[in-house]
C-alpha cells in the first residue's frame, strides 16, 4: 500500500509518499520562514495563500520523485485540522478533489496524531507508550493506547512550549521562528544568570503554564540593553528554566503511566520543539531513570511534514479507518476526541 500525505495546517506545505513498510518514498516541505519572518509570527492569510501558490507543483513534483502516480496510492491522507483553518481549508480540499477524482479513499488526519505517530514510522515504537507532544501549537502529555487511542494527562492552560520561545526570540529582537535562535544563543550564555520562575511546578496536577515565564522574561528584557552576552544569558536562563518544567512534569507523568502500563518501556518526544538538542538532552536523563527508551523523529520529521500524515493515514487504512468524503475541516481538534474503529 503507498498513501499521499498533505500537510497545510501552518507555516509549511508539505507532500510526502509513504508504503505500508515505513518507506519514505518521497518526502517534500517549502518552508514559509522568509513570507512571515517581518511579522514575527505566522499570518494566517499569507499562509494560505502560500500554500494555494505551491501545493499543486509539489504534488505533481512528489508524484514524480517516487516514480508512481495517483493511481498507484491506495488512498489520500490530509490534515484535517487542528490548525490555520485557511491553510487547512487548502489542503483538505485538493484531497477532496483528487480523491474524489481517482476513486480513492480519503483519510482525514488529526495533525497531532501524525505526530504522535511519527515514532511507529521511523523507530517502530509498540502501543502503549508515554507521549510528550512539544509544538508551536501545543504542549500535552498523553498516554497512547493505539491508533485513535489517546489519554490526556496534563496540557498547557495558557502558551505552548514554541509559542513561548517564539514570543522570547521576538522580545529579543531575534529571527522567527524563535526556537532554533533561542536554542543557538543559549549555547554561548550563563545558565544560571536570571532566576526565572517555575509555573505550576509543584501543582498537584500535570499541567503546565508558560505565559508567566514569558512576562518574567519581558520585565528582564525591558530594564536591559540587548547586548549579544545578555541576549546569551537570558536564552540560556529561558530555555534550562522550559526544561526543568517539562522534566518535571514529564517526571510525575512516567509514575503514573508506568503503574497503569506495568508493560510499557518508552516515552516519545514529538513536534517541533523536540527538535531542540538542549531539552532532549535534559529529558534523556529522566527518561534512562525510569528504564524507559527515549524515541525522538529524526530533525527533519519533528516540525511538520507529509510523511507523518501519510503514515498516519496508513496506520487508519490498515483499520479500516477512512473518512466520509464530507468531512469539514477543523481548526480545533482535540486528540482526545478521536474515535478507534
Amino acid at each position: 500500500m503507498k498513501v499521499l500525505g498533505i500537510e497545510t495546517s501552518c507555516d509549511e506545505t508539505a507532500v510526502a509518499i509513504v508504503d505500508s513498510e515505513g518507506n519514505i518514498l518521497a518526502n517534500a516541505v517549502r518552508s514559509q520562514i522568509m513570507n512571515h519572518n517581518n511579522y514575527g509570527g505566522v499570518v494566517p492569510e499569507i499562509a494560505a495563500r502560500s500554500h494555494i501558490d505551491c501545493l499543486d507543483l509539489m504534488i505533481s513534483d512528489t508524484f514524480k520523485q517516487a516514480q508512481c502516480t495517483l493511481d498507484d496510492m491506495s488512498a489520500i491522507a490530509v490534515t484535517a485540522g487542528p490548525g490555520l483553518i485557511g491553510g487547512v481549508i487548502v489542503g483538505v480540499m485538493l484531497a477532496k478533489g483528487l480523491a474524489s477524482a481517482a476513486q480513492k479513499p480519503i483519510i482525514a488526519v488529526n495533525h497531532l496524531e501524525g505526530h504522535a505517530l511519527t515514532a511507529r514510522l521511523t523507530s517502530k515504537v509498540a502501543f502503549p507508550f508515554l507521549l510528550l507532544l512539544v509544538s508551536g501549537g501545543h504542549c500535552q502529555l498523553l498516554a497512547v493506547r493505539g491508533v485513535g487511542q489517546y489519554d490526556l494527562l496534563g496540557s498547557t492552560i495558557d502558551d505552548a512550549v514554541g509559542e513561548a520561545f517564539d514570543k522570547v526570540a521576538k522580545m529579543l529582537g531575534l529571527n522567527y521562528p524563535g526556537g532554533p535562535e533561542v536554542e543557538k544563543r543559549a549555547g554561548a550564555g550563563n545558565p544560571k544568570a536570571f532566576d526565572l520562575p517555575l509555573p505550576l511546578y509543584n501543582s498537584a496536577d500535570l499541567n503546565f503554564s508558560f505565559s508567566g515565564l514569558k512576562t518574567a522574561v519581558k520585565r528582564i528584557v525591558d530594564k536591559n540593553a540587548l547586548s549579544e552576552q545578555f541576549i546569551a544569558d537570558i536564552c540560556a536562563s529561558f530555555q534550562t528554566t522550559i526544561a526543568a518544567i517539562l522534566a518535571h512534569k514529564l517526571e510525575k507523568a512516567l509514575k503514573i503511566f508506568s503503574t497503569k502500563y506495568p508493560q510499557a518501556n518508552t516515552v516519545v518526544i514529538a513536534g517541533g520543539v523536540a527538535a531542540n538538542q538542549f531539552l532532549r538532552g535534559r529529558l534523556s536523563s529522566i527518561i534512562n531513570q525510569y528504564g524507559y527508551t527515549l524515541v525522538a523523529p529524526p530533525l527533519a520529521l519533528c516540525t511538520d511534514n507529509g510523511a507523518m500524515i501519510a503514515w498516519a493515514g496508513l496506520e487508519r487504512l490498515k483499520l479500516g479507518m477512512v473518512s466520509d468524503i464530507g468531512f469539514e475541516p477543523r481548526s480545533r481538534w482535540p486528540l482526545v476526541e478521536l474515535a478507534h474503529g
